[in-house]
């Protein structure tokens, strides 16, 4: 079986499960505890934010540990929102259609239970937001632009530091969604100009129920989840030391590689992309073909429908998706591809192809399983 579905989840790395045993075993004990076993796994705590901080660029006292990427996203933006209209009265919160739904209803939230005024910027075709527009929607109450780094249903990249520039000149936070850009794309908040960045730690090989919110420590945060006043009272609950663990060595593993896995992955993709375009009447990528993140490949293929060919695919060994795993079952069209223009009957017939980091064979005979699998359901076979 090939498995061409990494953004919804990934393996975990033998590395990072080797680092994680001894915080699961012989020193398991609570971080908050004053005596040697929780001792130690506050100092592996400590050591694990400490490494995440160097990946993004910012303070140890700047890293949140929480259970994922939905976790940190709803932290960043209800937490950041609620906690400037707390202080100073902001009541606008911007960001785009096409984001995670963690963001999309967080937002949603935002609007129904604390009267926050919610815009959503247009995308164009492509899934790309213009920092102009951007600019538009900012006024003198918004309190927090949040963004997604790269879409998790396309792939299409953001041009981060030229949006993260416009809140910044207006003085307003900026979150980065970058669950889906980790491993991928550079991630120091200080380069990108962002206050704020989230990560999930299964989809860098880290285990599922990891993630980290990277909050700059003079923005303030209302935190979700209130006890005992762990992660510097942003997020209490005991700590996930083993986690926090073992993300912290996907994430060190992942960027020492990215730059060599992109280029390598990037070639295959586009490899891949020409033969299915080729090969596949109808055929269309989705998202922006040029700034789009190296694993991801997007198709529709009109007169089909998508859960029909992802079917046909798994029977010729090839695992990929319709979109996110989030919206998985639902009858609805992708709220992305709608957003970008497509029209929902369209939308209906996408398939997602998401690469591992570790890909290094041409995928022909995965493209040859696409258009096999389209001209049968086409065919009604």
């Amino acid at each position: 079986m090939l498995y061409f579905d990494n953004a919804a989840t990934t393996p975990v790395r033998p590395e990072v499960l080797d680092a994680m045993v001894p915080y699961l075993t012989r020193w398991f004990g609570n971080a908050s505890s004053h005596h040697a076993v929780g001792e130690a796994a506050a100092d592996a705590l400590t050591g694990a934010r400490r490494r995440v901080a160097r990946v993004l660029g910012m303070r140890a006292s700047d890293i949140v540990f929480t259970s994922g990427g939905t976790e940190a996203n709803n932290l960043a933006v209800k937490g950041i929102a609620i906690a400037a209209q707390l202080q100073r009265g902001g009541s606008g919160f911007v960001t785009t259609p096409i984001e995670h739904e963690s963001i999309l209803e967080s937002g949603d939230y935002l609007a129904r239970v604390h009267g926050f005024r919610v815009t959503r910027v247009p995308v164009d075709g492509f899934g790309r937001v213009a920092p102009d527009a951007v600019a538009s929607a900012l006024t003198d109450d918004t309190a927090l632009v949040s963004i997604g780094y790269a879409n998790n249903e396309v792939g299409t990249v953001q041009d981060v530091a030229a949006i993260s520039a416009v809140a910044r000149s207006r003085g307003i936070p900026i979150h980065l969604d970058a669950v889906q850009a980790a491993g991928w794309l550079p991630l120091s908040a200080a380069d990108l100009g962002v206050d704020a960045i989230s990560i999930a730690g299964h989809k860098l090989g880290a285990p599922k129920g990891t993630g980290v919110l990277g909050v700059r420590g003079r923005i303030p945060v209302e935190p979700l989840l209130h006890g005992g006043g762990q992660e510097r009272g942003r997020r209490s609950g005991t700590e996930d030391v083993a986690g926090a663990v073992g993300l912290a060595t996907a994430l060190e593993l992942a960027e020492g590689e990215r730059v060599e896995s992109a280029a390598r992955v990037g070639a295959l993709r586009d490899a891949f992309v020409a033969q299915v375009l080729a090969r596949v009447p109808s055929a269309r990528l989705t998202g922006d073909p040029v700034h789009r993140l190296p694993g991801t490949a997007s198709f529709t293929f009109e007169g089909t429908s998508g859960e029909a060919v992802l079917l046909e695919l798994e029977r010729r060994g090839v695992v990929s998706s319709s979109g996110s795993a989030c919206a998985a079952g639902s009858d609805e069209p992708s709220h992305v591809l709608v957003a970008m223009g497509v029209a929902p009957e369209v939308a209906q017939t996408a398939v997602r192809f998401t690469f591992p980091h570790t890909l290094s064979a041409p995928l022909d005979a995965v493209a040859a399983a696409v258009e096999a699998s389209v001209a049968a359901v086409r065919s009604g076979a």
